[in-house]
């Protein structure tokens, strides 16, 4: 492939940082004097953070980028695009390696290759802002030692498929995939979103567990509902998560 930027969309700012602490600390810093979309990303990042204020391991020629949007849906609408990304990102990886089997989307926020972590996506809201993180192991995974125990073991887009990716070319490509599922997004509602991400999804119909902060549930992971919840059928009954971290 080629360094070109791939139609990259009309009124959406992109800066590639050569370091910074980290791309959503960035966001945030700009939001305020740059209101108007832009991605922003980092060859190096010093300080990154995953969910819930775990540390992100970036090593070496792998990607990490922020999107700061602007939106003015009710949060619970503007939540809701962590699928866009998700979608986006898979579109991304099956562009640059040319594996659409290989994929899959884990609720809530990851990505997976042949069944381990590949990207994860981090949504984080400021006055008036929305930065969307998103990371992901296009040279190298970090070790199985720096995830929590039980977690899907990490891995990287170059020693599963062998497609060797620099940063910047996969940006130029997920940006305008953002972009059209965005415009999916604000013009058609979560439906398109939904059926998409579903269509995607690791682990459908299947016995998963999903731990929340109080408690932990197993049951068949039956559909993402229209809130974008995870719907779970256990032996108590039907339940609809919003939040919760997800074991297979």
């Amino acid at each position: 492939m080629s360094n070109k930027v791939h139609n990259w969309p009309e009124g959406v700012g992109r800066t590639v940082l050569a370091s910074t602490d980290s791309t959503m600390t960035e966001a945030a810093r700009v939001a305020a004097s740059c209101p108007f979309p832009q991605w922003i990303m980092a060859r190096e990042q010093t300080a990154a953070h995953g969910r819930r204020g775990r540390a992100w391991s970036m090593p070496k020629g792998n990607f990490a980028a922020t999107l700061l949007l602007f939106p003015t849906e009710p949060p619970e609408i503007v939540a809701l695009r962590s699928f866009v990304a998700a979608l986006a990102l898979h579109d991304t990886f099956v562009t640059v390696s040319g594996r659409p089997e290989s994929f899959a989307l884990k609720w809530p926020n990851d990505v997976l290759l042949n069944g381990g972590k590949v990207a994860g996506i981090l949504l984080e809201r400021g006055k008036g802002h929305l930065s969307i993180g998103i990371g992901v192991n296009l040279a190298e995974a970090p070790s199985a030692a720096q995830v929590e125990a039980g977690a899907v073991a990490p891995v990287s887009l170059l020693s599963e498929t062998g497609a060797g990716v620099p940063p910047e070319e996969f940006l130029d490509i997920l940006a305008p995939a953002y972009a059209h599922w965005e415009a999916q997004f604000t013009t058609y509602g979560f439906a398109p979103i939904r059926n998409a991400w579903l269509d995607r999804a690791a682990k459908l119909g299947e016995i998963i567990r999903a731990r929340t902060v109080t408690e932990e549930h197993h049951g068949t992971f039956e559909t993402v509902d229209a809130f974008g919840n995870l719907v779970l059928k256990t032996a108590k009954g039907t339940l609809s998560i919003p939040a919760a971290e997800v074991f297979f």
